[in-house]
């Protein structure tokens, strides 16, 4: 009997992008356009925020990853986490969320909403939230400082 001692093959994401341009290329028309549609409430929400790719999706961050904007063309691993596009909030856990409008499943700190349509973006509530999660990043800023 012969044992095999390798390490087991990691699953790897379906694509992989230098820019975040290369990330909204990619995306199939309807996802592109809800995509875009985030990306600029986020844009306009949070000027000064940082945008860059993380687990090969745009994440918005100032002080630390505030949110994330993940295409379900965009696998996580080998696996499709969503339908459409998903707007997560790194810090999910900590905002003010009494309309019950994240989705939390058994996730600890990651909350998220679901679009799979453009008609389904209400502006008002994403920039509500948004200013929630950037008083967070703010205060867990200044008690870093402290």
């Amino acid at each position: 009997m012969e044992l095999s001692f390798d390490k087991p093959k990691r699953k790897m994401q379906n694509v992989k992008f230098k820019t975040i341009n290369d990330c909204f290329d990619f995306l199939p028309e309807n996802e592109l356009e809800i995509a875009l549609a985030l990306r600029s409430i986020l844009l306009e929400t949070i000027p000064n925020c940082t945008e860059f790719l993380s687990f090969n999706v745009p994440f918005y961050k100032r002080h630390y990853s505030i949110a994330f904007i993940w295409p379900s063309s965009v696998l996580w691993g080998s696996k499709k986490t969503n339908e459409g596009v998903r707007l997560g909030f790194a810090k999910g856990y900590l905002l003010n969320d009494e309309i019950g409008f994240l989705v939390k499943e058994n996730r600890k700190q990651v909350y998220w909403k679901d679009y799979t349509d453009l008609s389904q973006i209400n502006e008002n509530i994403i920039r509500s939230y948004l200013i929630n999660a950037l008083e967070i990043d703010d205060l867990l800023a200044l008690n870093r400082k402290k």
